[in-house]
């Protein structure tokens, strides 16, 4: 699906003030009937996600964490089987998974003798039943199982989604006969930042050479995008030569402009590929 910017800004400001829940999700897709589930989740929570960046810090000075603490103390008192914590964050406006975090480690500190590590934390937010407390422990889980947008469940889901599209772009390129190296091939020659799929003999796309291809399982908004052509498009572009990105659940029209200078955009696998063996009949 691609997007004109006044599209893609017309469906991010109805975002601004709904919570990250599967509700309000239902309720985007009401108010957007053409665009498709996969499109809307992807905007949902790459808007979402930059909305905690910019109020992240808010939520991680030692006065804040400390009133939390206190707030989820207090409300497990009155009712341990309430979503104290869930509900917490939803009222502060702050993502389930990460103020199960920011609880879990204040706990941690308090009940263990060292400061807990990142890994062990980690380990405790992927299976809650690690928490030497089972009231937490339940607290946790409700807010992992209900964060569309953040934490393990979601990450599992994501990589998942990621290989999904990667295997569906390798048997695209099997049908099409077209012989190529991955991404795992690659670095076992050395290359150490490459994208999804070098294509040993390039292709030609609406009238572009093609060396290469990377696959995005996400939307290609303006912010993901151009972290993209930074940190990845052209730093390929540099080492193998003009290529195509497909960003399967679309991206916004405005951002594929750079068809001339050798990266291109598509929202799906090419039909028009023109190969050596045709250019040549």
């Amino acid at each position: 699906m691609i997007l004109t910017k006044a599209q893609y800004d017309e469906i991010a400001q109805c975002l601004v003030s709904v919570p990250p829940t599967r509700q309000s999700l239902r309720k985007l897709k009401q108010r957007f009937p053409s665009q498709s589930q996969a499109t809307l989740l992807s905007i949902f929570s790459q808007e979402y996600q930059k909305h905690i960046k910019r109020t992240h810090a808010k939520h991680h000075t030692s006065e804040a964490i400390e009133s939390y603490y206190q707030r989820y103390l207090n409300g497990v008192v009155k009712n341990r089987a309430a979503p104290v914590l869930l509900d917490l964050a939803n009222e502060v406006d702050y993502a389930p998974s990460l103020m199960a975090r920011l609880i879990l480690e204040r706990f941690l500190q308090e009940h263990e003798e060292t400061p807990p590590s990142k890994s062990v934390i980690n380990s405790m937010l992927r299976d809650p039943s690690q928490i030497p407390d089972g009231v937490l422990a339940n607290q946790v889980y409700q807010c992992i199982v209900n964060d569309c947008c953040y934490g393990p469940l979601v990450d599992c889901i994501k990589h998942a989604i990621g290989h999904e599209h990667e295997v569906l772009l390798r048997d695209m390129l099997l049908e099409k006969n077209l012989s190529f190296l991955d991404e795992d091939q690659l670095r076992a020659k050395g290359y150490d930042k490459t994208p999804d799929f070098i294509l040993q003999v390039p292709v030609a796309v609406e009238g572009h050479i093609i060396h290469w291809i990377e696959s995005k399982a996400s939307f290609g908004d303006e912010c993901s995008h151009h972290a993209y052509l930074h940190d990845q498009f052209w730093s390929y572009w540099n080492r193998f030569g003009p290529g195509l990105v497909i960003y399967w659940y679309g991206f916004i029209q405005e951002l594929d402009c750079n068809r001339e200078r050798g990266i291109l955009l598509k929202a799906c696998f090419p039909t028009n590929i023109v190969t050596l063996c045709h250019s040549m009949a």
